[in-house]
């Protein structure tokens, strides 16, 4: 099955180029709501699904036990942009477990955000594991094992208890198998796993709606898509859409984005999970979809079904900052 074009670019008024892609939304009991594209075709989430990944952080205990707030669980959830305050928090994090950023293997990378990278270039520093876009989500997992008094080295194997909890956590609440024919490696090194989009729409549907989880994961997952929409910063950054996004209605839209395209996401009101892959891996592709199937699901909402339409059709800037052209849904998508 190809999947449709879902959003276009313009330059003038030309298409200059085309995004195609697949959605689905769908409720906790796994009614489809909305479907575009081949949904049954296996996807790696990436870190889309960073929030279901943090499960055994909080059914542990371990949050509790290390004092965790709001603040912690969205960057455990997060793919921050290494600013300040989200190396700061996950030093801390560590810190409270008896760790620093030694205990971290997810490897280095500079700051996607630029004023932090400029900040450490002109300090004549150079990045650090905390820099990495997931060291809140590896604290998460440091500080569970510590709290559980597991042996954390070698935490991002897959035959680590660590990453076997993760996994249990993945398949109760996507109902997908997570087995090694469908398993690669992470950018941060822990294990991916290959599953349908519409598992994944489901998995978050059941994540905010607490439908089809025992009652500890039920509390557990609302816990944590609370605390990513009450502190939408940590979870992105400056200038990032997922942070735009559920900062445009606090406490009414959970979105999280992973690498190559991917996008998940649930609106607590409607008690429903939104999975999408933009075929060719563009962010900006993406980006539009998840902007546009918001509005459309929001659109009771006129004031808010507008601002989300708006980020549906970002415009193209050249390097002088003029407007050249604009991205845009495809009709098969508005």
């Amino acid at each position: 099955m190809t999947n449709p074009f879902l959003v276009e670019v313009l330059r003038g008024d030309v298409v200059e180029s085309a995004h195609r892609g697949a959605i689905v939304v769908c409720d906790a009991d796994g009614k489809i709501v909305w479907e575009i594209g081949d949904i049954a075709r296996p996807v790696f989430p990436r870190s889309a699904v960073k929030a279901i990944q943090a499960l055994p952080l909080v059914e542990s205990g371990a949050a509790d036990a290390y004092g965790f707030g709001d603040r912690e669980l969205a960057l455990a959830c997060a793919s921050h942009s290494g600013e300040p305050e989200h190396v700061e928090l996950a030093l801390s994090m560590l810190a409270r477990a008896g760790l620093d950023e030694a205990a971290l293997e997810c490897g280095v990378h500079w700051p996607s955000n630029h004023d932090a990278t400029v900040a450490l270039a002109r300090a004549g520093a150079s990045p650090g594991a905390l820099h990495n876009n997931c060291s809140g989500k590896h604290s998460g997992f440091l500080c569970t094992c510590r709290h559980l008094g597991i042996a954390h080295r070698g935490y991002v194997n897959a035959e680590h208890r660590e990453q076997e909890m993760v996994r249990e956590a993945m398949e109760s609440v996507t109902g997908a198998a997570h087995d090694p024919d469908h398993r690669g490696i992470d950018g941060c090194s822990i294990p991916t796993y290959g599953v349908p989009l519409r598992s994944l729409a489901l998995g978050f549907a059941r994540m905010v709606t607490g439908q089809g989880l025992s009652p500890l994961r039920a509390r557990a997952a609302q816990r944590l898509l609370k605390a990513c929409m009450a502190e939408p910063f940590l979870v992105a950054g400056t200038g990032r859409e997922d942070t735009a996004l559920m900062a445009a209605a606090p406490g009414r839209i959970f979105v999280k984005v992973g690498a190559e395209g991917v996008y998940c996401a649930a609106v607590p009101e409607l008690g429903v999970g939104i999975a999408l892959k933009c075929d060719d891996g563009a962010s900006r592709g993406a980006e539009v979809m998840i902007a546009s199937v918001l509005a459309k699901l929001l659109k009771a909402d006129a004031a808010l079904a507008e601002t989300l339409a708006a980020r549906a059709r970002p415009p193209v800037e050249n390097r002088m900052g003029l407007t050249v052209g604009a991205l845009r849904p495809t009709d098969a998508l508005a």
